[in-house]
């Protein structure tokens, strides 16, 4: 993630077009901002019309007059209660529609995301930029434009008639007013930092929990409680480190803005009761002028305080414009083609791959694959075996060369339609909080309870489904956790007996089973990849041993190829691996 600061102005461009859906809701909100404001102003004029009259010509100010004066107030009293609540509800709902297409927005961007940007990125921050983030930015929505626009209507309204009461006191009062923005706006930039640490430091609470309480049977079983404690605990400190940064900003932005507003009602206090000495202000004027001061000064305080609004409002923005800014590696091309129906033969052509910039993992690697033959690739940890199958289904783009399907490069193919023609069945299996049935209906959104069945039966689950208490209705657990790994890799393939592709990718999906489970889902396994075509990376050799072709991969590329009878007539790298795992 970046880590500078950008411009309030770019970051508040990049957000206004969420507001353009919403437009109508929003002047309204305005118009009524600006009623709520004209009431509040009425009322000093009132009182200094009633304490002038009273004071020159008491005569003129008669019973009728004062309820006429009451009643239209009232009147401008019922438009502030009205205008108020259109503000506090309507206004809040656009607040929250504006946060929901953002997190839409956000949510779509991470699905499109490549492998490598999770990989990177810690899941707790990217919950933390969907939640907390956007909750903050749904407030600063509403709340800041509403506000500002009611200060701005109060500052410009209150200065005309002040101005009109006495020049030389008004002038004062707002010449301070810049001195005052100026000495705040420096506590403002270091506001802004501080709430990015913050949100940035509450990511990692929330990574560090989620990662502790996926891991808590691991940390268990070691008897590690006391040192996950202790990880929790530092990062706890260092958020709360963070957050005395903030307050420490945030007091000093608030006392300036105090000192001011003490100085300035010295001021009102001092020169306004020498204009009564001198007779240049009336009593009423002076009465008036002191409610319109504490109005203007009121204004003052609520920008003072939606600017810490507004400053966490403009991080939230500038975190959300963080991850919509990073690019789509992996997309359709524009003039992408839908695949038809798949045969399965897939060919590798000079392919090299690298992650980022670290070193080569594959180099110009040629391999025809025919359709529906069957393929085993085995070789050292860190050769690229699981490298080589992510490319097929385009995780990842090859930094050179090319691979194509049916004929077809996978880069001007479009993605829908190339992965929804590929099943992967992987050694981590990943189960959805979801029942059984659901889980296994992933493999193809919309298939009737029926085509569920047979897909478990043929991947030999239902029989221990229909022993569950609910059967195939049975919730799963968080990651499949109410299931054992065998169980948890049945439902996983039949999850891809449901999808029925064409082309098969088995990444060790057995070499975390015991010795039962691994002969159940084996049996699974051979029925799937039974005229389809089959890559499958193998951890035990013995599993592989049937399979049509064995590529041999190592750093150095394809270092051997051929039937296990071939390999191991040849007696190089292969027969030497199959000979260390007998032993």
């Amino acid at each position: 993630m970046k880590n500078h600061t950008l411009p309030t102005g770019y970051l508040l461009k990049r957000f206004m077009p969420y507001f353009s859906s919403y437009k109508k809701i929003f002047i309204f909100d305005l118009i009524c901002a600006a009623f709520t404001s004209v009431c509040d102003l009425v009322l000093p004029v009132i009182i200094r019309f009633i304490t002038n009259t009273v004071s020159y010509h008491p005569a003129d100010l008669t019973i009728n007059m004062v309820v006429r004066l009451s009643a239209l107030y009232l009147v401008l009293r019922g438009v502030d209660v009205l205008s108020n609540y259109y503000m506090q509800n309507t206004g809040h709902v656009m607040g929250a529609l504006i946060e929901t297409d953002m997190r839409r927005d956000l949510f779509r961007h991470f699905q499109e995301l490549s492998y490598s940007y999770y990989s990177e990125n810690k899941i707790g921050q990217l919950v933390s930029r969907i939640t907390t983030d956007l909750f903050d930015i749904a407030e600063f929505a509403h709340h800041c434009p509403e506000e500002y626009f009611i200060a701005a209507v109060k500052i410009i309204i209150s200065f005309i008639i002040l101005i009109r009461v006495n020049v030389p006191l008004t002038l004062v009062l707002f010449a301070m007013i810049p001195l005052m923005i100026y000495f705040a706006m420096k506590y403002r930039t270091k506001m802004r930092s501080a709430f990015k640490l913050q949100r940035s430091q509450l990511g990692e609470v929330n990574s560090h929990v989620e990662d502790s309480l996926l891991g808590i049977r691991v940390a268990k079983s070691f008897a590690n409680e006391d040192i996950e404690k202790e990880k929790f605990s530092e990062g706890n400190v260092k958020f709360l480190d963070a957050k005395r940064i903030g307050y420490k900003s945030m007091a000093g932005f608030r006392s300036v803005t105090r000192m001011f507003d003490g100085l300035m009602y010295v001021m009102i206090v001092l020169l306004g009761s020498i204009s009564l000495i001198k007779g240049t202000i009336t009593a009423g004027d002076f009465i008036a002028y002191l409610l319109y001061v504490n109005m203007l000064l009121e204004a003052i305080r609520r920008i003072v305080e939606f600017t810490e609004q507004f400053q966490r409002g403009i991080t939230g923005i500038e975190r959300f414009v963080e991850v919509m800014d990073e690019p789509v590696e992996v997309d359709d091309a524009p003039d992408a083609v839908t695949l038809g129906p798949l045969k399965g033969e897939v060919d590798f052509k000079d392919v090299s791959f690298r992650y980022n910039d670290s070193e080569e993992i594959l180099n110009r690697i040629n391999l025809h694959i025919r359709a529906g033959e069957n393929i085993a690739l085995v070789g050292p940890s860190g050769a690229g075996k699981t490298t080589f199958c992510n490319l097929i289904p385009r995780f990842y783009d090859v930094t050179s060369g090319s691979i194509s399907v049916d004929g077809v490069d996978i880069r001007k193919a479009k993605i829908q339609s190339l992965r929804s023609q590929i099943g992967m069945v992987q050694q981590d299996v990943y189960l959805f909080s979801d029942t059984i049935a659901g889980n296994i209906e992933y493999g193809r959104p919309g298939a009737t309870r029926e085509e569920i069945i047979a897909a478990a039966k043929l991947a030999g689950a239902d029989d221990f489904i229909r022993e569950m208490p609910e059967g195939y209705d049975t919730y799963v657990g968080e990651r499949g956790t109410k299931l054992s790994g065998g169980q948890k890799q049945r439902i996983s393939i039949a999850r891809v007996f449901l999808k029925n592709p064409p082309i098969l990718i088995l990444d060790e999906a057995t070499s975390a089973l015991d010795n039962e489970s691994e002969r159940l889902v084996q049996s699974s396994l051979a029925e799937l990849a039974k005229g389809r075509t089959t890559l499958t990376i193998a951890h035990r050799l013995t599993t592989i041993k049937n399979a049509d072709r064995i590529i041999v991969l190592t750093e150095n590329g394809i270092q051997e190829e051929g039937s296990h009878d071939e390999l191991m007539a040849k007696d190089g790298i292969y027969a030497h691996m199959y000979h260390m795992y007998e032993l």
